[in-house]
């Protein structure tokens, strides 16, 4: 069986839980399992991003489950496909709680799915765990008590780590934004606008799209109209190569600093030679030298996907990551809490201590006021090496 990453306090953790039986018992504890359920985009454009994830997770829960689950249970996840529809989402997450009783839910890609859903989780107290979603509301959503918890990227962190690398090597001065048209958009409008006032630049101003839109030549032309000497994009995969065919039939050599939603599909494929002319944000790269975790993570994938063989098999890097350090602080959560009720769980996060990761080592990643476990110094930027997601020299 393959070896695990825990740390001594995990398996402490772990141990104590195995001790304390059934107290606490959920119905997903019923028959020997605790199931756990995935909201995300299997299909569609950003089908990769929900195959990374569902992956990362996958290969958590074995590590997990060699070393005899949680609780003495063994993990099971259950997978639903949002199609990046925020209403499709919602009856995800509903029969994923009323039907499978699962004890938690990991979401995927998109914001407005994830907001979608943010309702329900806290309405039925149900723990709902981000794991790629980077909208700023989604974990500081206002309820009290919060059930929903992040390993992923914050916009408002984010947008602060676009512009500061905006100025820094590109010397921008008056960046403009080009933004898709939902909750996710307007989350890092707010964003951005607040780190250009902070930073003491000037913004050549923020022009929306639709994810169907197929030509962003107006908006862009209005952009450059006003002076914007780079380009802040937010989108997903296929909005984003079309702003990217927008450029190119301009011929508007301008920087392009992106947000990391156009990871999440056929990015390469729909924006052809454009797609390396954009530098984004991620969380992991599995290029470059690995800590030991990473060198066994990537084992472990290997292990267990034929596909992958080499880091650049590991697209998008972000997805995995994420959920793999998202499943294990989880059934840290369960063993901590002590149980697999919604209020054990919660509870059970803001116990956690000390863990090492595969993106970091997290010490008390949550508490009553702090939802998201990375911050600012936990993004990389890179970009695309042919189809291939490489760290920026």
């Amino acid at each position: 069986m393959p070896t695990t990453t825990f740390s001594k306090a995990h398996k402490t953790l772990l141990a104590l839980a195995l001790a304390s039986g059934l107290a606490g018992a959920h119905p997903a504890f019923a028959q020997g399992v605790i199931k756990l359920g995935f909201v995300g985009a299997l299909s569609g454009q950003s089908a990769k991003s929900g195959e990374a994830i569902t992956r990362g997770l996958e290969v958590a829960i074995d590590e997990i489950n060699a070393k005899g689950g949680v609780l003495g249970k063994t993990l099971v996840l259950v997978k639903r496909d949002d199609e990046s529809n925020p209403a499709k989402g919602q009856i995800a997450a509903r029969e994923l709680i009323q039907n499978e009783k699962v004890a938690a839910i990991f979401g995927g890609i998109d914001s407005p799915v994830a907001m979608a859903i943010v309702p329900i989780v806290n309405k039925e107290k149900v723990p709902y765990i981000g794991t790629w979603a980077a909208a700023t509301p989604i974990t500081r959503n206002g309820a009290n008590p919060n059930y929903v918890f992040r390993v992923s990227a914050v916009d408002q962190l984010v947008d602060t780590a676009l512009i500061n690398y905006a100025m820094k090597t590109y010397g921008a001065k008056k960046p403009g934004f080009m933004l898709i048209n939902n909750p996710w958009g307007e989350s890092n409008n707010k964003g951005l606008t607040s780190a250009v006032a902070d930073s003491k630049i000037a913004s050549a101003g923020s022009e929306k799209f639709e994810d169907k839109d197929v030509d962003m030549t107006p908006q862009l032309s209005r952009l450059k109209a006003a002076g914007a000497d780079s380009i802040i994009l937010v989108a997903n995969a296929g909005p984003g190569a079309q702003v990217m065919k927008s450029l190119g039939r301009m011929n508007w050599n301008v920087p392009v600093i992106s947000h990391w939603g156009i990871s999440g599909g056929r990015f390469p494929e729909l924006a052809g030679d454009m797609s390396q002319k954009v530098v984004f944000v991620q969380t992991y790269s599995f290029f470059g030298k690995q800590s030991d975790i990473g060198k066994k993570t990537f084992d472990l994938l290997a292990k267990k996907y034929s596909d992958i063989k080499s880091a650049s098999d590991i697209v998008p890097p972000v997805g995995y990551a994420n959920a793999i350090d998202a499943m294990h602080l989880t059934a840290l959560a369960m063993a901590a809490g002590g149980g697999t009720s919604g209020d054990q769980i919660r509870e059970g996060f803001y116990k956690i201590g000390e863990y090492k990761g595969l993106i970091k080592t997290y010490r008390k990643p949550f508490s009553e006021q702090n939802h998201d476990a990375l911050t600012a110094g936990d993004y990389v930027m890179v970009a695309y090496e042919g189809s291939q997601i490489v760290p920026v020299k």
